[in-house]
C-alpha cells in the first residue's frame, strides 16, 4: 500500500461509526513509515510459494577429453546455480552448456525481457 492509499484508508477508518480514533490513525502512520521495508519483505517471502535463486556463478572451459574426438578443446559454459526458500538448506543445480545450448539460453532470457518489459508497459 502507498502511502497516499494509506491516509486515504485510514481517513475513512476514522470516520466509520467504531472506527479507528485519530491518535491510531497517527499511531499506525508513524509505524507504517518506520517499517514499511520490513513489512514488505516479510509479506514477500510469507507468500513465495517456491524456491528462489539465492546465487549465481558461471565459467567458460575447454573441453579436454570426450568419447568424440571433434568435441575435444570445444568451449563449454559451465554455470552454478544456488536455490533456496528461507533459512532452509540450499540446493544446488549444475548446468553444462554448449555454445548452441548457450545460445538458445541467451534467446529465451531476452523472450523473457521483452515479455517483462511490455507487461511493465501496460499495467
Amino acid at each position: 500500500m502507498e502511502f497516499n492509499q494509506l491516509e486515504a484508508f485510514l481517513t475513512a477508518q476514522t470516520k466509520k461509526q467504531k472506527g479507528i480514533t485519530l491518535d491510531q490513525a497517527a499511531v499506525l502512520t508513524k509505524f507504517w513509515k518506520s517499517h514499511k521495508a520490513k513489512i514488505r519483505e516479510c509479506l514477500i517471502n510469507q507468500n513465495k510459494w517456491e524456491n528462489s535463486l539465492r546465487n549465481f556463478s558461471w565459467r567458460v572451459d575447454l573441453k579436454t577429453q570426450s568419447e568424440h574426438l571433434d568435441q575435444i578443446n570445444t568451449p563449454v559454459a559451465l554455470v552454478e546455480l544456488e536455490l533456496g526458500k528461507d533459512d532452509r538448506e540450499s540446493e544446488f543445480l549444475c548446468l553444462e552448456l554448449n555454445e548452441n545450448k548457450v545460445n538458445q539460453l541467451l534467446k529465451k532470457i531476452t523472450e523473457i525481457e521483452e515479455s517483462i518489459t511490455a507487461l511493465s508497459r501496460t499495467n
